[in-house]
């Protein structure tokens, strides 16, 4: 069973709790699917203060994830066209996983942004995990993509996407 789950826009202020929940949650997730190396470059590339205020300017919006008003994770989601969502980045962390959260931040979206007709997300393809939950939640997988990132590293992922059934 959870508790209250909220969404609380992050300001300027909260880009550094995003790079420290960032740190800690990667670090709980990832080793197994990409190389430790990987993930501190990704860290460092994608993490800094200054990445996430440059995100914040192209238009994403940060949000933490709270339980009793407690930062336990963070999302980050953009319009790419009106109705059509990105969403960056989606982790939780592994100390209160499998407890219903990301189902209910997912609601959450869903009504914050009333007018979405669809979410996409690109997640690495070793990441079962994560696949499988978004498949519970009604993505489907709409192609495989691979992105240089840099530093000799590539994502190998999938591009996945939810639409609102009519009735919704």
């Amino acid at each position: 069973m959870t508790t209250t789950i909220a969404l609380l826009e992050v300001d300027a202020d909260g880009l550094t709790v995003i790079q420290q929940l960032a740190r800690t949650i990667w670090y709980q997730h990832y080793p197994g699917i990409i190389t430790n190396e990987q993930i501190e470059y990704l860290l460092t590339k994608m993490y800094s203060v200054d990445a996430l205020t440059k995100q914040v300017s192209e238009g994403q919006r940060f949000y933490f994830i709270q339980q009793q008003e407690t930062p336990i994770g963070f999302i980050a989601i953009s319009e790419q066209e009106p109705g059509n969502y990105f969403i960056h980045k989606f982790y939780i962390s592994g100390s209160v996983q499998n407890r219903g959260i990301g189902s209910a931040v997912l609601d959450l979206l869903i009504k914050k942004f009333s007018g979405m007709a669809t979410m996409r997300l690109t997640v690495n393809r070793q990441n079962f995990k994560s696949i499988n939950f978004y498949f519970k939640k009604g993505f489907k997988i709409e192609r495989v993509a691979d992105f240089d990132i840099g530093n000799g590293y590539v994502m190998n992922d999938f591009v996945m996407v939810w639409q609102q059934k009519a009735n919704q």
